[in-house]
């Protein structure tokens, strides 16, 4: 982690970023309802903070979403890039160009944001089908009460392996591949060859990552409390909210890439030198409907990024 400093910061840039400004704009539309709510009874004026402050981030979070596909791209698939090339022995060309050079691995492997936006939903989906079907045999069970477990063991699996589908678009950078699409499919049919190994490894990390994000959320529950008495109205949860979003912030900008990074060495370390299953690809086509798109797209896929020669010669 270390090694990819640069990424690192751009993340805490990124993910602190959005949290700030979420706050920001929460607590400006609070303001903003508040003195609109002046023109009636107290009542009326506290009510009107709180839908101002609800507006505002509902606004700002739904803007975050739109932009994911664009974070995706630009800031978690080079990190991504650079912490594979590193894995693999490839040479880095200094932390001043990192940035522009996980930029640049990412465009040569899969073109344009659409391109892994949409591989990556494709993917989650997958994973998802897979992870449901795991936890949902337990409910066919007849003990009582497994139903429930059932539903708990498929929450903590969709948890546990919510990193899979990042691990799965590196393999494509992996195996120096000019077709992503395929090398999704691949990587698909290679976890489900070894989901014991998978499952299990991301499990571990899981618990890792959510027990120390509630550490930062405690941590931070305080100072976040203390920022609601500049808000107008009756905001008692918005300290709990606002420290979420900040524990939410340490996650996504330090916890999640050291946890895929583990996950990734795990991956790659485990599937090598195997071959995809015939049979499980089979199973995959059977159980979801998505895992189809992938073969049908790396079949249509006509743009070919830049051959690995090309890449090692730019660096």
């Amino acid at each position: 982690m270390a090694r990819t400093a640069p990424y690192v910061a751009l993340r805490l840039a990124v993910y602190f970023g959005i949290a700030g400004a979420i706050v920001i704009v929460t607590g400006a539309s609070a303001m903003i309802g508040y003195g609109i709510g002046s023109l009636g009874g107290e009542d009326f004026r506290t009510a009107s903070g709180l839908w101002g402050g609800a507006a505002g981030f509902g606004l700002s979070a739904g803007l975050i979403y739109l932009a994911r596909e664009y974070i995706l791209y630009l800031v978690k698939a080079g990190h991504i890039a650079v912490l594979v090339d590193l894995m693999d022995g490839r040479e880095d060309s200094g932390n001043a160009g990192q940035i522009a050079r996980g930029t640049r691995i990412v465009r040569e492997h899969f073109v344009e944001a659409s391109v892994l936006f949409g591989i990556d939903q494709v993917v989650k989906a997958v994973v998802n089908a897979v992870t449901s079907l795991m936890a949902g045999t337990a409910a066919f069970l007849p003990i009582p009460g497994l139903d429930t477990l059932a539903r708990m063991l498929r929450l903590f699996l969709k948890i546990a392996v919510g990193f899979i589908d990042e691990v799965i678009l590196a393999y494509a950078i992996h195996i120096q591949t000019r077709n992503p699409w395929q090398a999704a499919e691949e990587a698909l049919i290679l976890y489900c060859q070894n989901y014991k190994v998978m499952i299990r490894n991301a499990a571990w990390l899981a618990m890792f990552i959510y027990v120390f994000a509630f550490v930062v959320f405690l941590l931070a529950l305080a100072p976040a409390s203390a920022l609601i008495y500049l808000f107008p109205g009756g905001w008692s949860a918005g300290g709990f909210v606002f420290a979420l979003l900040f524990a939410w912030a340490v996650k996504a900008a330090v916890l999640e890439p050291l946890a895929i990074a583990c996950m990734m060495q795990v991956f790659f370390r485990t599937t090598a030198g195997q071959e995809p299953d015939p049979e499980w690809q089979a199973r995959l086509a059977q159980l979801s409907g998505r895992f189809g798109m992938l073969a049908e797209r790396a079949r249509d896929w006509s743009r070919q990024p830049a051959a690995p020669q090309e890449r090692e010669a730019a660096v």
